[in-house]
């Protein structure tokens, strides 16, 4: 069963696509600025997804990526004025054990330029926007927007604690302490639901395992593929 709120906004949206069609307007793109408008404003829920257990959060600490692929990393990211601290690397769908990926869909490989634009405040890169919907999205059951929407909505449910929002210079942390400062940041989030990697004396990510509506969960599968060091580096914010 639809929930009556749900019909009454797809009406909505279909009456202000009709009303731009009479205007000489985009029809598909006005109702598409409608509906998110409003689930920006909370009126609809975060889209779920199917076909899998549940979610990770990928959150990468830029300047290690930038640093760790050095003239190979992406220009987009790595090159640009603005400084990138914590980025969204994706949002991926799980099984209990192992996971799914480059999964067939209805949906294009491509995505569309306006859907890239709305989404570069989180992923600094046209090129991870892409990928990470070919190779993780695909097999989320959502379309190339709703799944878009879940990654805000994700990134959304994380406070990213305030001593790691940006670092002046390098420091050595302990990943436990990193784990630790986001679990204070975030109410509800256990030791068994968050994992920090690191690769090439390099804190890389920090992974959160999310239900499908976006409540901290545990992932064991997960937490025991954590940093086993007791000590590696944060570059600086770039």
């Amino acid at each position: 069963m639809v929930p009556s709120a749900a019909l009454s906004l797809k009406g909505i949206f279909a009456a202000i696509a009709c009303l731009a069609a009479l205007a000489g307007c985009d029809g598909e793109a006005v109702a598409d600025a409608a509906a998110d408008s409003v689930a920006t404003n909370g009126s609809l829920s975060p889209p779920s997804g199917n076909g899998f257990d549940f979610w990770v959060l990928s959150l990468s600490w830029s300047p290690s990526y930038c640093e760790a692929k050095g003239d190979d990393a992406n220009r987009q990211q790595c090159a640009s004025p603005g400084k990138h601290a914590f980025i969204v690397h994706g949002l991926w769908p799980q099984f209990e054990r192992g996971w799914p990926e480059f999964c067939d869909s209805r949906e294009p490989d491509r995505v569309p330029d306006r859907l890239v634009s709305e989404m570069l405040d989180i992923m600094p890169s046209a090129g991870l926007i892409g990928h990470q919907w070919r190779k993780h999205g695909s097999c989320s059951g959502l379309s190339q927007r709703d799944y878009f929407r879940g990654v805000r909505a994700a990134r959304g449910r994380v406070e990213i604690p305030t001593a790691l929002d940006s670092i002046d210079q390098r420091r050595m942390v302990e990943p436990d302490a990193v784990e630790e400062a986001f679990r204070d940041a975030n109410p509800g989030l256990g030791a068994d639901a968050i994992a920090v990697t690191c690769d090439g004396g390099l804190l890389r990510e920090v992974r959160i395992c999310m239900s499908k509506n976006f409540t901290f969960r545990a992932c064991p599968e997960v937490d025991r593929r954590g940093c086993r060091h007791d000590e590696t580096q944060m570059p600086a914010s770039r």
